[in-house]
């Protein structure tokens, strides 16, 4: 299984530094450095930079939504990142969510047809071919046109977010891999069965299909303090629509509807405190003065049908810098694993 990483999305952490931390974590090892998007700082942009300067290190979106630009705009921005790095983008994709439909004046509705759509115009833009009169249920192309440049000769890795099943299917039929987050080893032995089984139905090989989890790390020379950081992360996901279902798929219900009430009535902090300690032996996270424990964790996602694991850092406190550094020179594991 090949080890990534990603610094809590740059949600906290200034651009220049997670610079600095994507060269660290290419002489360490790791596979991807990864940045997802939301309201915090924009993944293209960011890996971008982290191209220009690495070479072998991959970098993937974790998860570019649907809503945030056309498919058109997004095959070319694909061309010209893997013109850039020499092929080392891994596109992550997902349908995002109805407040961020929101954020960009659309409807959240029909996830998987209009996930389809886009699918296939960001790969027909990439491929240099002429596109015209695509005529979908959500994207049109009602002028021919076709890239100005030569393509890249590195193929589009494209992979698609899915925890429920349907999405699980449709991103074993067109995709190369799927995107998992928030799941814990027996949930993702679901997830990728049905992305298998959906890569069976449509004639692709199931075996080929990359999958790809996530663990959120944070470390503090006391463990209270990064259990708190990962409670902050947790709390979030509480409130989230599909993620507050896998963690009550996970057999949190009561402190998941716990949280999501005391939010509405007395705010983010006090539904906070309501995280208790044991739930994050079960959830995806780990916490600690150090890395020894994350070995074995990883062991789990990998045996659950995990091909690629990002280790995801949460900051701890306020020495930026000084904490990415600590984790990712602690990092054995990431380099073993390409041994």
């Amino acid at each position: 299984m090949i080890i990534d990483t990603e610094f809590n999305s740059a949600a906290q952490i200034p651009s220049k530094i997670c610079l600095d931390a994507a060269v660290l974590a290419e002489q360490r090892g790791f596979g991807c450095v990864w940045k997802g998007e939301s309201n915090s700082r924009d993944p293209m942009v960011l890996l971008s930079a982290m191209a220009a300067r690495t070479t072998t290190l991959d970098l993937g979106t974790a998860i570019y939504h649907v809503f945030g630009r056309s498919p058109v705009t997004l095959g070319f921005q694909a061309a010209t990142f893997n013109e850039l790095s020499g092929g080392r983008l891994i596109l992550g994709l997902g349908v995002g969510n109805p407040v961020i439909a929101a954020w960009h004046g659309e409807t959240f509705d029909r996830p998987l047809r209009r996930m389809r759509e886009y699918v296939e115009i960001v790969r027909a833009v990439y491929s240099g071919e002429k596109v015209s009169d695509y005529d979908g249920d959500f994207y049109s192309t009602s002028s021919a046109f076709r890239l100005a440049f030569r393509p890249p000769d590195a193929p589009l890795r494209l992979w698609i977010a899915g925890l429920g099943p349907q999405m699980a299917k449709l991103a074993g039929k067109l995709s190369d891999g799927i995107v998992i987050n928030i799941a814990n080893p027996p949930i993702i032995r679901e997830i990728v069965e049905n992305a298998r089984e959906g890569a069976r139905d449509a004639g692709r090989d199931a075996d080929a299909l990359e999958v790809v989890s996530k663990i959120r790390v944070s470390l503090a020379e006391n463990p209270d303090e990064a259990r708190w950081a990962l409670k902050k992360v947790l709390t979030f996901y509480s409130l989230q629509q599909g993620y507050s279902a896998v963690l009550c798929q996970m057999g949190f219900e009561p402190i998941v509807r716990k949280v999501q009430e005391t939010h509405k009535s007395e705010g983010f902090a006090a539904a906070r405190k309501l995280i208790p300690d044991e739930m994050l032996e079960v959830v995806p996270m780990y916490a600690g003065s150090d890395l020894s424990g994350l070995p074995a964790r990883l062991k789990e996602y990998e045996d659950a049908g995990s091909t690629r694991c990002v280790v995801a850092y949460v900051p701890s406190g306020d020495d930026l810098w000084g904490e990415l550094k600590n984790y990712l020179n602690l990092a054995d594991f990431a380099q073993a694993a390409h041994a």
